[in-house]
């Protein structure tokens, strides 16, 4: 994966969309149907309690949901939960930690990306021994950005992965995604943001009263 800023890269085409949502829906909306191409960045608004999150959750088989999601055409019915969330990797606001430092959420085969990863970030690779407890909400955020991109997913799903972050760490964390973009990842990114959705986003939705719908 390289770390080159690719900001307002087009958008590959491709015959079938990497992922999409049929009928998706809950008991907090929808249905939701939209696509998204291999390489594309697509931002969600709304208000706080619309279920901009919810969304997030159902695409990643995280949520009791109706409908499907497909990747490449094969609906995550078709495969087992852990094989689907290892390409559709969903990063909650406030991640979750199962271990006292970073480091140990990384595999040893892992580790040549993290370093990297950490620097693009502005990071020390000190951080992954520290004690998750002892780090700050951004550091912990970023922290987070790197854990989920170290599993490769080929669909990120992003909860505010930069609200806790000063200006010039979002700009970083940008940069880095939109390397990922121009490795053909896609990225939909939920954002109260309008200038992060204009700056990394091909397409911006609104998501209020449970119905998605063109910024």
């Amino acid at each position: 994966m390289s770390f080159t800023p690719q900001h307002g890269a087009p958008v590959k085409s491709a015959s079938t969309p990497l992922l999409a949502a049929r009928g998706l829906s809950s008991r907090f909306g929808g249905p939701f149907e939209f696509a998204l191409q291999a390489g594309e960045c697509v931002a969600i608004q709304g208000p706080s309690g619309a279920g901009k999150s919810v969304l997030l959750r159902m695409l990643a088989d995280l949520d009791p949901h109706e409908g499907e999601v497909l990747l490449d055409g094969r609906s995550s019915k078709a495969m087992p939960a852990p094989a689907w969330r290892a390409q559709v990797v969903y990063q909650a606001a406030e991640p979750a930690w199962w271990e006292a430092t970073a480091g140990e959420h990384f595999n040893a085969g892992q580790r040549g990306f993290v370093d990297k990863a950490m620097g693009a970030l502005g990071l020390s690779t000190a951080l992954l021994d520290t004690e998750i407890e002892r780090l700050s909400t951004g550091e912990r955020q970023r922290l987070a950005l790197v854990r989920s991109l170290a599993a490769e997913p080929r669909v990120l799903l992003l909860d505010e992965p930069t609200a806790a972050l000063d200006p010039d760490s979002v700009k970083r964390a940008e940069a880095l995604l939109a390397s990922c973009l121009a490795d053909d990842m896609a990225i939909l990114i939920v954002t109260h943001s309008a200038e992060q959705a204009e700056r990394m986003a091909q397409r911006v939705f609104r998501l209020d009263q449970g119905r998605l719908t063109t910024a």
